[in-house]
Parts: structure tokens; C-alpha cells; sequence
């Protein structure tokens, strides 16, 4: 009988025990992964902080991009877009004049600035034709990917027509074109944008 009755003690203090370890093994989770939760949330459910305001133009309902396979006009791999990291975008012909060379230069600039957080952030130009100028490329913009886009047309047309010369799209790591920047604006307002995108969000 005491035998039993030791078993039953035992058999209890063991289930408590491993209550107890569930218990503390939910806590951790809930203590790593609720942060993550929240701000996924915060991100992809539209709140902003009372108060503040993005400086570029948000694309809503932000834009689901349908994959397309480019080829780099530096040589080397081909590259799928939308990539699995923040992305800006610049679209334009590969002369690359004035209006050009100046959101490319707001590009690397704004991503720069961005320090130990710049490695999030990939630059792209997508070129539409008569590429391109490669000694300007090598100098000046190193590490922008530059893709044909000529026979990307379907890809292309899924961004806003309006002035595109003049414009640097955001792009998030789930592949949403989701927001517009006019790179003849401050460009301290892209850099903003940028901060605020990255802290909001734990992915990319």
C-alpha cells in the first residue's frame, strides 16, 4: 500500500514538474516571440504613431508583385524580383540623364545613411532600354543591380505610370510595391521613411 501510495506521489510530483517546465517554456516563448507578433502586426496592419506621418506617398492597398526573371546588364546571374529583402526601385532608360543619375544618387545616399542597417537594403534600376553607361556604374553606383527590364514589360506595368523619372519605389520583403518617393523631395524624407520601416519591421 505505501509502495502505491509512493508511486502516485511520484507519478504526481512528475506531472507537476513537467506543468511547471511548460509553464516556463511558454513564458520564453511568448516573452521572444510577442514583440515580433506585435510589430508585424503594427507594420502590415497600417498603424503609424499618433503624431507621425510618412514623408513619402503609401500605394494602397499595397501591391502583391508578380515574380519576373531579369538579367543583369553588368554580366553575371540572372536576378528574380521582387527580392526577399527591402528593395528600392528606379525605373528608366539606360542613358540615364539628369533626373536619373539624381534618384540613383538619393538611392545610395538614403541607404548609406542607414549604417549597420544598410545591409536590408538592396538598390535596383530597372532599365528600359539603351544601356547603359558601365564606367558611370562602376564609379558611382556600386553595388546597384542593374537589370534589363526591356524584355521585363509585365513587371514594369505593375508600377504607377506617373512620373516615373522622377521616382523611387519602396518595395518590402514579402514582394508589396508599397510605397513612392519623389526623388526631387528632401531626401532626408526617404531616409526617415526608411528608419521607420526597418524598425517597425523584424523581417528582411
Amino acid at each position: 500500500m505505501n509502495e502505491t501510495a509512493q508511486s502516485m506521489s511520484s507519478r504526481a510530483s512528475e506531472a507537476a514538474l513537467r506543468a511547471r517546465n511548460l509553464r516556463t517554456v511558454g513564458a520564453l516563448a511568448a516573452v521572444f516571440f510577442l514583440p515580433l507578433l506585435v510589430s508585424f502586426w503594427m507594420y502590415y496592419g497600417g498603424w503609424r504613431p499618433a503624431g507621425q506621418s510618412n514623408h513619402g506617398e503609401l500605394i494602397t492597398p499595397a501591391q502583391p508583385l508578380e515574380p519576373a526573371v531579369l538579367s543583369s546588364v553588368q554580366g553575371g546571374d540572372s536576378v528574380t524580383l521582387p527580392l526577399r529583402t527591402w528593395t528600392l526601385v528606379y525605373i528608366g532608360g539606360g542613358a540615364c540623364d539628369d533626373a536619373c543619375r539624381n534618384a540613383l544618387h538619393v538611392m545610395r545616399q538614403a541607404r548609406l545613411a542607414l549604417n549597420q542597417e544598410m545591409a536590408r537594403v538592396e538598390r535596383v534600376w530597372l532599365v528600359t532600354g539603351d544601356c547603359c553607361n558601365r564606367e558611370y556604374l562602376e564609379r558611382e553606383q556600386a553595388g546597384l543591380l542593374a537589370l534589363d527590364a526591356a524584355a521585363g514589360g509585365a513587371l514594369v506595368a505593375q508600377f504607377p505610370p506617373g512620373e516615373r523619372e522622377h521616382s523611387i519605389y519602396v518595395i518590402d520583403p514579402l514582394g508589396n510595391l508599397m510605397m513612392r518617393h519623389d526623388a526631387r523631395d528632401d531626401p532626408k524624407g526617404l531616409l526617415a521613411d526608411l528608419r521607420k520601416l526597418l524598425e517597425l519591421s523584424h523581417i528582411g
